[in-house]
């Protein structure tokens, strides 16, 4: 396989697909290359060194090669992430690393950036497991939380009645409780 800048045009997913079904490591290597600066950034922001992070991206690398999940990834770029910050987590642990006041408070802005980044990531998901609920789930559900619409004004646009209603919304939300966990846990 060369790596052209026809591989480089394709999505995450079939780059994913591509690799799963021939296991040459090239195609997950064009996927890997994509986000060596983001992972080098998280290393950076969390090691403070640039040897220290530079290893942490080839590590990850490797754990990506080693170590991809066997399920449908959603998210590529969530889920490296997710195993950078891990990495240098753990690096903090086995380090027994002292933080100073600064290394603290960037520490904590950094968790603020993650904490945005998994509302995007949660965000996705929840908007594929809307579409895996019933019409009048899916409906009622948009309609309360994504309008902001009352009950009654759900009942005026559907012409569900207030029972009909708050069921769906009830029924809605417990199904996408269960989808989320289900895809989760099919990814942990």
């Amino acid at each position: 396989m060369s790596n052209s800048k026809a591989h480089q045009q394709l999505s995450d997913e079939e780059l994913i697909a591509r690799y799963r079904k021939s296991h040459d490591n090239n195609w997950l290597g064009v996927l890997l290359q994509r986000y060596t600066l983001l992972l080098f950034g998280v290393a950076m922001k969390y090691l403070k060194d640039k040897t220290a992070a530079e290893d942490a991206v080839q590590q990850i690398f490797l754990k990506a090669l080693t170590q991809l999940p066997e399920g449908e990834i959603l998210n590529f770029k969530g889920w490296l992430y997710v195993l950078m910050r891990n990495h240098c987590l753990q690096i903090f642990r086995n380090n027994n690393y002292k933080t100073s006041g600064d290394d603290l408070h960037q520490l904590i802005t950094h968790e603020d950036l993650e904490g945005q980044i998994w509302k995007e990531i949660t965000l996705d998901q929840m908007e594929l497991a809307l579409k895996e609920l019933n019409t009048e789930q899916q409906q009622t559900i948009n309609l309360f939380y994504f309008e902001s619409k009352s009950y009654q004004q759900i009942m005026g646009i559907t012409g569900y009645n207030f029972m009909q209603v708050k069921s769906f919304i009830q029924n809605g939300k417990r199904n996408l409780k269960l989808i989320l966990e289900k895809r989760l846990n099919q990814h942990l």
